[in-house]
């Protein structure tokens, strides 16, 4: 087989792979939408390409008062927003220091990051109700934002000690010798260089609340506290009232926050993703 066919056939190969997940992706997302756009409120009839289409669940969502859609949604901005400041501002301290100090208990520190990326949240979710329970932050938005933000140290400061450590030690010593001190040379000189692999973990730490049910099932009671993913699952949990339509426009409309952030971040993710992929 010669060289020119054999890289023909390779190219067919890649792009057959690609078209079948992009189907795969899409073809979801396509059914989503449409339902969303369909006048009934179960998924028994309704069409990926409705025949007559409507902005009604979209107009429920946001304008009926029987429904807390704008106010699930205010809650899960605020709990996004917070924990991407708040986690990713205190990442790069955490990194910054087992990347550029030699204290006791560094090893076992960085060991114990790695240690608790094996167990899922899950095992502690008993132990976590308790304590929230304990100090009076249970059904509270502020207890929730606690835990992510606990939650993302272990899970990204491995990640951003690794690019740290690609930085070269020489601009510590430069700005050492000009009478800089640590938290100067953190925040005008490492952290605008480390500003791709920050982008990344800002991101998901943005989307995380988003797509989390479970810590929120847990932690929250009131229905004026839920977050987008609990109280959405409620338009499809009530046995006699199985709102799939409503609950597919108020899905839809979960991307909006998610695109507009990536779409800010963009020019730093590939970099950065590439980065925390290769120089840990």
């Amino acid at each position: 087989m010669s060289k020119k066919r054999k890289n023909l056939l390779e190219m067919i190969g890649i792009y057959t792979i690609i078209g079948i997940m992009f189907v795969i992706i899409l073809y979801p997302l396509l059914w989503t939408l449409g339902v969303s756009f369909n006048p009934g409120r179960g998924l028994y009839g309704a069409q990926m390409i409705p025949e007559n289409w409507s902005l009604v669940h979209y107009e429920w969502l946001f304008f009926d008062p029987r429904s807390n859609y704008l106010t699930w949604y205010k809650n899960t901005l605020i709990v996004a927003l917070s924990v991407s400041v708040l986690a990713t501002f205190t990442v790069g301290l955490t990194a910054y220091a087992f990347s550029r100090y030699r204290f006791k208990g560094r090893k076992n520190g960085l060991y114990a990051f790695l240690l608790l990326q094996m167990f899922p949240v899950l095992m502690a979710m008993v132990a976590l109700y308790i304590l929230l329970n304990t100090v009076g932050l249970l059904d509270s938005l502020v207890g929730l934002i606690i835990i992510y933000i606990g939650g993302a140290i272990p899970m990204n400061a491995f990640l951003v000690k690794g690019y740290f450590d690609t930085l070269p030690r020489e601009l510590d010593e430069s700005a050492k010798i000009d009478g800089a001190g640590h938290f100067r040379i953190f925040f005008q000189i490492l952290l605008p260089l480390a500003k791709p692999i920050l982008a990344v973990v800002a991101l998901f730490n943005f989307m995380a609340p988003f797509m989390d049910f479970i810590l929120p099932r847990i932690v929250l009671r009131s229905p004026e506290n839920f977050t987008l993913a609990l109280g959405l699952f409620n338009f499809v949990n009530d046995e006699f009232a199985n709102t799939f339509t409503r609950f597919a426009a108020g899905a839809i409309l979960i991307a909006v926050p998610i695109a507009l952030v990536y779409l800010f971040l963009q020019r730093y993710l590939i970099s950065g993703l590439a980065s925390g992929a290769t120089k840990g």
